[in-house]
């Protein structure tokens, strides 16, 4: 006879760990009790702790021979907590990792009790539909024509996959091996990964010079497009870039929008950082011809709040995505909706992540993303201020609320010292910076925004930068 299970596992009629489909689950209701003050806790004492945890011990990782009960459950979640990344803490500006919504959390957890399956509509018929009109509403609120829509995926990087296999199927080039993608020499390492996925050597992504203010050089794209069509190499896409990962710099997307229109090459605007922005009216401008591209990554998980993972494509035509990946799924229902999700992009079976989106974007409303917005770009305004007075330091920043710096008397090992030994201070100080390798020197990146960063946190980092360009002079004389 098998052992008994501890009570607190489940109080249905199979003695196992699942909610009881009949009654209120007093056990249940205890796990996600425990679980909320945990988590309420970790929210109300982010402050006091450090971006980054001083020591990390993990709980056992394989099951026991008896499940645990929920306090044995929540003992060890506890653990691994206090090894976590601390985004609410208000000096976590190292990366575009922002503190979730509230509404975002709660969109997790219902995504996770209903357990739909967004690869067929019989699977989540509500969710579908919720889906696609979503998706929908994102596109045509960016600025794509009437009628445009997506998919959700698993981040950018899966959504800048998804944009260049569509592109080539639309423009007759699969088991094409010596069509090419062109981009900037500043876009996102997700580009390298998708050739390689695709089945095209890394030369087949031809990189574009970038000027000064890190955006794509439409003279050398127009020269490189010309030239690729008198020797007969197929282009499958041009990808532009708003927001690049370093300095959020935005390519010139109306002329590089154009030229796609002249060759008759599409255009993928990779959005993950910035496409945001077209929500709002007051910001568009910063993504000025966002709305002439055929397709656009969009990742609200960067700046809005919303849980990970939050990435959308969306496109012109939306029917592209389902004439690219429908294989037909012969063990489902036929849809009554226009299309199954699991035949809409590469993904079979996905979460609801969806909920987390809609629930966030309604919590926020439209002045609350308006507010998330106008925040970050004035942290930024206030830092750049701070820091690009008297030449000490070298700024690189862009449309967005991400700067660079590194002190310009610095060779490249030098800024490699400084950038190490630097950062490790500003933790001690609980302000925690990214160290990107960008054009050859190691920098120090400042994310701005996280909602709880402060003028006086700004003001104490610009501090520590620029005290630190006296020091390192000295150590390099």
């Amino acid at each position: 006879m098998p052992e008994a299970l501890p009570p607190q596992l489940g109080s249905t009629t199979t003695g196992l760990p699942f909610p009881d489909p009949q009654a209120f689950d007093p056990a249940l209701q205890g796990l996600l009790q425990g679980a909320s003050d945990l988590l309420g806790r970790w929210f109300a004492t982010a402050a006091l702790q450090s971006p980054l945890p001083g020591l990390m011990v993990l709980p056992p990782v394989a099951p026991g021979q008896r499940g645990l009960s929920n306090h044995a459950l929540l003992a060890e979640v506890q653990q691994l907590m206090e090894g976590a990344y601390n985004p609410n803490h208000p000096g976590a500006l190292a990366h575009l990792d922002p503190p979730p919504l509230l509404a975002s959390v709660v969109g997790d957890l219902i995504a996770a009790g209903l357990n739909n399956n967004l690869l067929a509509e019989e699977l989540s018929p509500s969710l579908s539909r919720l889906e696609k009109a979503l998706c929908a509403w994102l596109a045509e609120a960016i600025g794509l024509p009437p009628g445009s829509g997506g998919v959700p995926a698993s981040g950018g990087t899966l959504s800048n996959l998804m944009a260049l296999v569509v592109a080539r199927h639309q423009r007759g080039l699969d088991g094409v091996g010596e069509a090419v993608v062109l981009c900037s020499a500043d876009a996102h390492v997700s580009l390298a990964k998708a050739m390689r996925v695709i089945g095209l050597p890394p030369g087949a992504l031809r990189t574009i010079p970038v000027d000064a203010a890190g955006r794509l050089d439409t003279t050398c794209l127009a020269e490189e497009m010309v030239e690729l069509e008198r020797c007969g190499v197929p282009v499958i896409a041009v990808v532009a870039t708003a927001g690049t990962t370093v300095r959020g710099a935005v390519d010139p997307l109306p002329t590089i929008a154009a030229l796609c229109h002249q060759h008759g090459v599409w255009l993928h605007v990779d959005g993950a950082i910035g496409a945001v922005f077209a929500l709002c009216d007051s910001h568009r401008h910063r993504v000025a011809g966002l709305e002439l591209a055929d397709s656009v990554t969009m990742n609200p998980q960067k700046l809005l709040g919303i849980t990970k993972t939050s990435s959308v494509l969306l496109l012109a035509s939306p029917a592209a995505l389902s004439s690219t990946f429908s294989t037909g799924l012969p063990y489902m229902e036929p849809s009554w909706g226009g299309g199954h999700g699991g035949e809409a992009g590469l993904q079979g079976t996905r979460p609801a992540e969806v909920l987390k989106l809609w629930l966030g974007l309604r919590q926020l409303g439209l002045e609350g993303i308006t507010a998330v917005l106008d925040g970050a770009i004035s942290r930024r305004r206030q830092l750049h201020q701070l820091l690009a007075g008297d030449g000490r330091l070298r700024v690189f920043g862009g449309s967005f609320h991400l700067l660079a710096v590194r002190p310009a008397a610095l060779d490249r090992a030098g800024c490699d010292l400084w950038s190490q030994r630097i950062r490790q201070r500003l933790l001690r100080d609980g302000l925690m910076l990214s160290r990107p390798d960008y054009q050859g020197y190691h920098h120090l990146k400042a994310v701005l925004g996280n909602p709880h960063t402060t003028s006086e946190h700004l003001e104490a980092l610009s501090a520590i930068l620029l005290g630190s360009c006296g020091e390192a002079a000295g150590a390099s004389g």
